[in-house]
């Protein structure tokens, strides 16, 4: 009983050990990388051969298939991507996702001391940013290598083990009963890497042959699929399409490979006289022979998808709609345009305040899904409004359109600034859903008053960007006042609560901010009723202004 327990220690300790490594040498490398990734995934994917290079190589920077799969069906959840690159791109992932298992065969396990020596040190001491980072890559790496030698250590009992042995055979001889496992295996661990390295690294002390390690792996490409899947379960029906395919194309090519087993192991054993080599062998071929076949058949496997999964769904386009570059030369209906766009940013700013306030007041997590990617949208839109706008003002304007396109500028602006408010009321939301932070019957009647009179503010500047109706802008800029003044009631009445006990004090940061927040995004809509009509009033509370500057 004893040696089980210490077995069974050394196993899940040195797993643990092991996928923590990985995660650490992960983040650190993708830290060195910074946004890069994300930006190499969104802008090189133009022809599904490139998509599944792409693939490969992030994948191989982040070590995770799942967490590429994952950033994919999100890049695809915000219209950043097709359902067609992503497709590709999920192809490349599964080919990166088997350099891990590749360094176990080559036995570095000498290194991992070394490695997390010198990762430590440079983490600690390193002068710059991507140096420290390095050193976390290199600490992850080791610790990843030392979880393997003391999960190999714990399991070298099992060649002995009758009940253990009985059941390797049966995977040898039974490869689907293989498959199995690795599906139910890398589902709970959530890291086909996990699964193949560890395959490799029992091979390595002889508990495995390579019919059983191979249809573990083979397993193993199924179950990490499970990531993306939950993943997707909130997002669009593109988004899902995209995380369905990871399940298919994996799930078709198994089915293959069980049919061609013997065949391929055959041809796997000529490759190298070790067997965790020989696995680590398998693990690569399979993928990218596997990959090579899917690849023509991107839009049928598309189509499928769509039958699949039937329907539509609205998908906000990230970029601009109507910033027509030809329009250019025509100012007048250029500057139109541009009004455009900034009214679907706007109605992109009121639908994440929307839902940041919903899921304050609800306490209901769903209402969050999507903010971040508006956020996304709305930042983007106010890059592409503002360089089409500087671009318009090199061409010969009237004195009325330079007028009109410094306010739109002003516009951009105050409703990106909108925006972030509105994020920081999402992760005010998150914070309190999280924490189970309760609030007075008051405080909720409060929070609900503030809320609406904001909101109803928003979409009254908005509308003045068709509109220009002085009589709303100076009503807007009135009712902003009154918003100045009625915060500072609030905040001074829940302080008041607070000290009488009424309200339980973390309940009352969060109030506070909340309140705060609010009252910028008044001033950002007073802000763009006074850019678009040219209408300012002397205010008492002048000193809560948000000026443009503090705005840009």
């Amino acid at each position: 009983m004893h040696s089980s327990l210490l077995m069974t220690f050394g196993l899940f300790g040195g797993l643990g050990l092991f996928l923590y490594g990985m995660q650490l040498m992960a983040d650190g490398l993708q830290k060195m990388a910074g946004d890069r990734l994300r930006k190499l995934i969104e802008v090189l994917t133009s022809t599904p051969l490139i998509g599944v290079l792409i693939g490969t190589i992030v994948t191989m920077l982040i070590q995770s298939s799942s967490a590429t799969s994952v950033m994919v069906v999100g890049f695809v959840n915000a219209g950043l991507m097709t359902l067609r690159q992503a497709i590709s791109v999920i192809l490349g992932a599964a080919i990166g996702t088997t350099v891990t298992a590749f360094m176990v065969s080559l036995k570095l396990s000498d290194l991992a001391l070394p490695a997390i020596a010198i990762g430590f040190l440079l983490s600690l001491v390193g002068k710059s940013r991507r140096v420290r980072f390095g050193g976390q890559a290199l600490l992850g790496f080791g610790l990843l290598f030392l979880g393997l030698t003391i999960m190999g250590d714990a399991m070298k009992p099992l060649g002995s083990n009758p009940v253990f042995t009985d059941m390797i055979l049966n995977f040898s001889q039974r490869p689907i009963l293989g498959v199995l496992a690795g599906v139910l295996f890398t589902a709970v661990v959530q890291s086909s890497s996990a699964t193949s390295s560890l395959v490799v690294a029992m091979a390595s002390e002889g508990l495995l042959d390579l019919n059983a390690s191979f249809s573990i792996i083979l397993g193993a490409n199924i179950g990490t699929t499970v990531t993306a899947l939950l993943a997707s379960i909130p997002m669009h029906l593109a988004a899902k399409r995209a995380a369905l395919a990871n399940v298919v194309f994996k799930t078709i090519g198994v089915l293959i490979f069980l049919v061609l087993f013997h065949p391929f192991t055959t041809f796997i054993a000529k490759t190298f006289s070790l067997v965790h080599r020989q696995a680590a062998n398998a693990n690569i071929i399979f993928n990218v022979i596997n990959a090579l076949l899917m690849l023509p058949f991107i839009p049928a496997l598309e189509r499928l998808l769509e039958r699949l999964l039937p329907g539509t769904d609205p998908i906000e386009q990230v970029g601009s709609i109507y910033l027509d570059t030809n329009l250019l030369n025509t100012p007048s209906v250029a500057l139109g345009q541009a009004a455009r766009e900034l009214v679907r940013m706007g109605k992109l700013a009121i639908e994440m305040l929307d839902k940041s306030l919903t899921a304050f007041n609800s306490s209901d997590h769903n209402h969050l899904v999507g903010v971040e990617q508006i956020e996304e949208t709305i930042d983007q839109l106010e890059r592409d409004i503002v360089d089409y706008l500087v671009r318009l003002s090199q061409k010969s304007l009237s004195t009325e359109q330079s007028e009109r396109l410094n306010a739109l500028l002003h516009v951009s602006s105050d409703l990106e600034r909108i925006g972030d408010h509105a994020q920081n009321i999402a992760d005010l939301a998150d914070y309190r859903i999280e924490h189970r932070l309760p609030f007075s019957e008051e405080a909720e009647a409060e929070l609900a008053d503030i809320s609406s009179r904001v909101r109803n503010l928003v979409e009254a500047a908005v509308a003045l960007l068709t509109s220009n109706d002085k009589t709303s802008a100076r009503q807007i800029i009135t009712a902003e006042g009154d918003i100045d003044l009625l915060e500072k009631s609030l905040r001074r009445q829940h302080i008041k609560r607070l000290n009488n006990g009424v309200c339980f004090p973390a309940s009352g940061i969060i109030y506070l901010d909340l309140i705060s927040n609010l009252e910028r995004v008044a001033d950002h809509a007073n802000n763009i009723a006074e850019a678009l009509t040219d209408v300012s009033e002397d205010k008492t509370s002048s000193t809560n202004k948000v000026s443009y500057s503090a705005s840009n």
